[in-house]
């Protein structure tokens, strides 16, 4: 984990990769919990049985799930001290490159993008790729955009 001890640090990190999270499994009952919050109870994430024969083999997880596992993933690659806040303040461009199979294992990587002084705080948006285990391509790529509010 990379610890920065204040906005100032990670503002001059600009450009820098943060590294990798470890290997997360993605389960079925995670799938299920996921579709069970949002209403997405589509065949190729909850049928198994259906899914076998269908067009990826198995389940997949939803694009969304692994967009939404990107918070815990940044709490795993890096912390700024001295702060009051982090908030997510949106995206700018997000792509799901290929599916993610349930069962396999995935991991997230970042690199600071910029940081820039707002009037409500210091915007960092971070490039994250968030990579299947034994795959090429990776199942996710977006950039995120976080506020953080300096303690004092």
């Amino acid at each position: 984990m990379r610890i920065f001890n204040d906005l100032a640090e990670l503002k001059a990190a600009k450009g820098e990769h943060l590294g990798y999270t470890d290997w997360r499994e993605i389960t079925q009952e995670r799938v299920n919990g996921f579709a069970d919050a949002t209403d997405d109870h589509q065949w190729i994430h909850v049928d198994v049985d259906r899914a076998k024969e269908g067009f990826f083999g198995s389940t997949i997880a939803h694009g969304y799930l692994s967009l939404a596992l990107i918070p815990s993933f940044n709490s795993e690659l890096f912390r700024v001290d001295g702060l009051k806040m982090g908030i997510n303040y949106g995206l700018n461009k997000v792509r799901f490159v290929r599916p993610v199979p349930v069962g396999s294992r995935i991991r997230a990587g970042a690199e600071i993008v910029d940081v820039k002084g707002t009037p409500s705080g210091t915007l960092a948006t971070l490039r994250v790729v968030i990579e299947v285990e034994g795959y090429d391509k990776p199942a996710c790529i977006a950039e995120t955009l976080s506020l953080l509010v300096a303690d004092s």
